[in-house]
């Protein structure tokens, strides 16, 4: 099976500069990764092959002869004699193409002639908000457990007063090289886990690991106008980093809790309003809340349920510079219950009064008029 062109696995072209290769690479090696494809056996062949194509076009004698010969020119089981052909010898080694890639994307560092240091993880906090703060914006103390540096010992693992030695297996490389055959394959080092170092004494208080378990207290400021979905990233508040690697980051998750009156839809504020069928059928005039405070709205004659009022500037200058939205107040006209004889009475009275139901209850009479005209279609 013939093997595919290195510049087509790369999505480069010919003439691709050093810095344009290295890019592609990165993202292929983002993209396809084992650790982030777990069980994808396609997207393991995908990485490997990106990872064989760099390793060629990266190291500028084995990407001529590849120029000139194709794979022949750089895989000695097709019979290459370039100056490519050999597998890993030569040029960027393996161990340069993880140190230089994989410690950008995936945290790692170090691996060259010291200890290996890693990246402390991101933390997530989910922050419960009122409507109020969210939208008004709020400073809020909160309590996060993570893995800070070690005081004691100063994030070295080992015990005061003493330095972790330089693991002789892997020479502080963290990694061993194992040559088979034509190719030169790195592993983690058995001996020291990867670190580069050997703590012959470990820290009582962090028993080696430089890190300690505990509770820190943070202050988050909120802006106004955030809504549920939000986050508000705090730099280096996440947990500490391995061997004093940096510290990750904390992402606060904002989550707004139901409000009793209002809801929100980006920047409007919804909210209902009961009125009685005095003010429905002859209008008035009636307090509303907003989150500023009262205001007044006028309902006008023969207002019907389910009419929407709209307060212009009343809702919610979202976080992202948005203008100011407004409040959409819905009227529910409410049907009075527990009445006395004597209201019952009043009532029948009116209806009496009202024998002409298309002039007072319009909606009433064209709906009984689309009910006979169904079933008149219908010929039941």
């Amino acid at each position: 099976m013939a093997k595919q062109d290195y510049y087509e696995v790369l999505g480069v072209s010919k003439n691709a500069s050093d810095a344009e290769i290295k890019k592609a690479y990165r993202r292929a090696a983002q993209k396809y990764h084992p650790d982030r494809n777990p069980d994808d056996a396609t997207a393991e062949e995908k990485f490997k092959l990106a990872k064989e194509a760099y390793e060629i076009l990266s190291n500028a004698q084995k990407r001529a002869a590849y120029d000139q010969f194709g794979h022949a020119g750089v895989d000695p089981s097709m019979g290459g004699h370039g100056p490519g052909a050999g597998g890993f010898g030569g040029g960027a080694s393996f161990s340069d193409i993880f140190g230089d890639v994989f410690g950008d994307i995936f945290g790692g560092g170090g691996g060259r002639g010291g200890q290996r240091v890693y990246r402390g993880a991101d933390l997530r906090y989910n922050l419960e908000l009122s409507l109020e703060d969210a939208v008004r914006g709020t400073t809020v103390k909160i309590r996060v457990p993570t893995f800070t540096s070690c005081n004691t010992c100063g994030g070295s693992g080992a015990k005061k007063g003493t330095q972790p030695t330089t693991c002789t297996t892997c020479g502080g490389h963290g990694q061993v090289r194992m040559q088979q055959g034509f190719f030169s394959v790195q592993q983690t080092c058995p001996r020291c886990n990867g670190t580069g170092s050997i703590i012959g004494d470990p820290c009582g208080d962090c028993h080696g690991q430089g890190r300690v378990k505990e509770q820190k207290t943070l202050s988050v400021k909120v802006p106004a106008g955030v809504d549920t979905g939000d986050r508000i990233r705090l730099a280096n508040e996440g947990e500490a980093g391995e061997n004093g690697g940096p510290p990750g980051d904390l992402y606060v998750q904002i989550q707004v809790k139901d409000h009793p009156i209002f809801k929100r839809d980006d920047a409007n504020l919804y909210c209902e309003v009961p009125i009685s069928i005095v003010t429905a059928a002859l209008g008035g005039e009636l307090e509303v809340p907003t989150l500023d405070g009262r205001v007044s709205l006028k309902i006008p004659p023969e207002t019907q349920t389910g009419k929407l009022f709209r307060m212009r500037g009343k809702g919610v200058k979202p976080v992202r510079g948005s203008a100011v939205g407004d409040l959409l107040c819905r009227v529910v006209v409410e049907t009075p219950v527990k009445l006395s004889s004597e209201q019952k009475d009043l009532l029948r009275q009116l209806e009496d009064s009202m024998k002409n139901h298309g002039k007072h209850s319009p909606q009433h009479h064209s709906w009984l008029d689309g009910v006979k005209n169904f079933f008149d279609s219908m010929k039941f």
